[in-house]
């Protein structure tokens, strides 16, 4: 493999500011209930947590998207809310960020998914999710389709953010492949959740977590070998160019086909909280690979952009500058 320099890191994230990406996926947004606990319920042996602020935050594939533009990157979102004023909060903070609203479709039958997290003295007390999971209408579908069809040349990459709601099937990555190849073929990304994993044959790169890879390829994962076998499983069986396992403190693992394990340590001085670092992560590989990166360097500035996230509260994303002072 080639060496990996500093520089040519460092010049690709300068140039995420010309490329365009469309995130494709399950919309979530993210509400947040800020407070303090001083004493426990009368009524139940639960915390009192007293309100002191609330955020309503882009999640699920819209976080993604909002990683993107942090990276000072153009991106667009394609998937579907509900008809109901959750739907329009998020396209409120679409609005917010001058992203194109056009690939989002709204649906009648079922809600804009929202979870509702709960954090006091920094601590996750509870999480409420309020979803509707299962295919959606095949009208819904036939919009994206057709978003999709007349779209989809403009971008230099594509992210697939399967959080499992209905919309990333067999039948509809099917489709989403038989595009891209009429558009040149731009990176796909995967950011994927365990199930019927033949859905995403031919990505360029899928990234699943340590669990994720686990059960994917149907192999436990204990030590450097096991996690080669599963990633050697997941290549063969979804004929992908690569497969990056995000493994939490461990760092990262890069397996592209035909090269040894390529791993990557963890840069995080330390982890409040890992969530939305998964999206990070395929926001940065998939700049990196637009920006012309080989799959190791676009890996490694992943890795970096996570490093940056787990050490805030939330939802959280990286900026192009934090990304730019972390690179040695």
């Amino acid at each position: 493999m080639v060496p990996l320099q500093s520089e040519d890191l460092r010049l690709a994230v300068a140039g995420f500011q010309k490329a365009n990406v469309l995130v494709i996926g399950d919309i979530i947004v993210d509400h947040f209930i800020w407070g303090s606990v001083s004493r426990i319920s009368p009524e139940a042996p639960v915390p009192v947590v007293n309100v002191t602020r609330e955020t309503v935050l882009l999640g699920g594939a819209a976080n993604v998207l909002n990683n993107l533009y942090a990276l000072g990157a153009r991106a667009t979102l394609c998937g579907v809310v509900g008809a109901d004023p959750i739907g329009d909060q998020l396209l409120g903070l679409l609005a917010d960020l001058s992203s194109p609203t056009h690939g989002v479709i709204r649906a009648g039958d079922r809600p804009t998914i929202k979870k509702t997290r709960i954090i006091a003295q920094s601590q996750q007390v509870v999480r409420v999710d309020r979803e509707v999971k299962g295919e959606l209408s095949g009208a819904c579908v036939g919009q994206i389709k057709k978003f999709l069809a007349e779209n989809l040349h403009a971008f230099d990459a594509v992210i697939v953010s399967d959080y499992a709601k209905g919309l990333i099937t067999p039948a509809f990555m099917e489709e989403l492949r038989r595009l891209l190849a009429g558009n040149g073929n731009p990176p796909l990304v995967v950011d994927p959740k365990p199930g019927p994993s033949e859905r995403y044959r031919g990505a360029t790169v899928i990234t699943p977590n340590h669990h994720e890879a686990a059960l994917m390829s149907g192999l436990a994962i204990h030590d450097e070998e096991s996690l080669t076998a599963a990633a050697r499983a997941l290549l063969a069986g979804l004929e992908c160019r690569a497969v990056l396992v995000t493994r939490g403190e461990a760092g990262m693992a890069l397996l592209e086909q035909g090269e040894e394990l390529f791993s990557i340590p963890t840069v995080a001085k330390e982890v409040y909280d890992v969530t939305g670092a998964g999206d990070t992560v395929a926001a940065t590989l998939a700049l990196g690979l637009a920006s012309g990166l080989s799959l190791p360097a676009a890996a490694t500035l992943a890795n970096y952009a996570a490093g940056i996230v787990v050490g805030k509260v939330g939802t959280a994303t990286a900026k192009a500058d934090e990304l730019l002072q972390v690179i040695p």
